[in-house]
């Protein structure tokens, strides 16, 4: 469904991200691990369109490169790290900003059937409907983070590139945002591409992992083949150990 053939990458100098090839499968879920610094958020952020790159991103047999921006959008959005909320946009209001690209002379010309049933089904999706009201201003940083996800959901796009999408967020929230992604995914032509730096919610997530070190993909498997012990070399320490070290506290 989605296709990454040599794709290089960076901020004007040398390039960060350096020939990077993989496919996601519809309903797949790929989580991209490794160290600070070894070029996660810049490809995430070369995907979206955010930054210049060289090779080819195809999605269903599209370069996503040629695409208008607007057309974009239709296919394939972005959900950062939280940010704090600016504006004293209702949450309703929040999440209807996420359907601008199907609004084919802008949010000016007032909200179709379309649009009021997908944010509807968006925050029904990630319990943000009892919110609706409320001003986004006014929400915790959980809540606030649901309200951006439901506003990914109202874009209706077939790829979600995640970007640590659950950092500052409290176990709970982690847990509820998770949930929400994977019903997302399971639905016919969809699939998710993620960043996250908590291995436990990654190996909870994902059914492919991709592992990104100096820019270069040292592996990429089914979860289900995969050898936790190619963790300890990426990150240069006994992961497997700590992690069991860890939960020892909670037997």
């Amino acid at each position: 469904m989605l296709r990454i053939e040599h794709l290089s990458c960076g901020y004007g100098g040398p390039p960060i991200v350096k020939d990077i090839s993989f496919h996601v499968k519809e309903r797949e879920k790929l989580c991209i691990l490794g160290p600070n610094g070894c070029g996660k958020t810049t490809l995430l952020r070369a995907m979206a369109g955010l930054l210049p790159s060289s090779g080819n991103l195809m999605l269903m047999n599209h370069d996503l490169h040629r695409m208008p921006v607007k057309e974009r959008a239709k296919k394939l959005a972005l959900m950062s790290q939280f940010s704090p909320a600016t504006f004293d946009y209702t949450v309703y209001e929040t999440v209807m900003l996420g359907r601008y690209a199907h609004q084919s002379r802008g949010m000016l010309t007032g909200e179709s059937d379309a649009d009021r049933r997908a944010v509807e089904e968006s925050l029904r999706l990630t319990g943000t409907w009892d919110l609706r009201e409320h001003l986004v201003t006014r929400l915790s940083g959980g809540q606030l983070q649901r309200v951006f996800l439901a506003r990914t959901f109202a874009q209706e796009p077939q790829v979600i590139l995640l970007d640590e999408p659950t950092n500052h967020l409290d176990l709970r929230y982690q847990v509820e945002l998770i949930e929400s992604l994977k019903t997302w995914a399971n639905a016919e032509g969809r699939c998710v591409v993620g960043v996250f730096h908590d291995m436990n919610l990654a190996l909870s997530f994902a059914d492919t992992l991709l592992l990104l070190n100096h820019g270069q993909i040292e592996h990429c498997c089914k979860l289900k083949e995969f050898d936790l012990s190619l963790l300890d070399k990426l990150y240069n320490m006994n992961v497997r150990g700590h992690m069991i070290k860890s939960l020892q506290r909670w037997v």
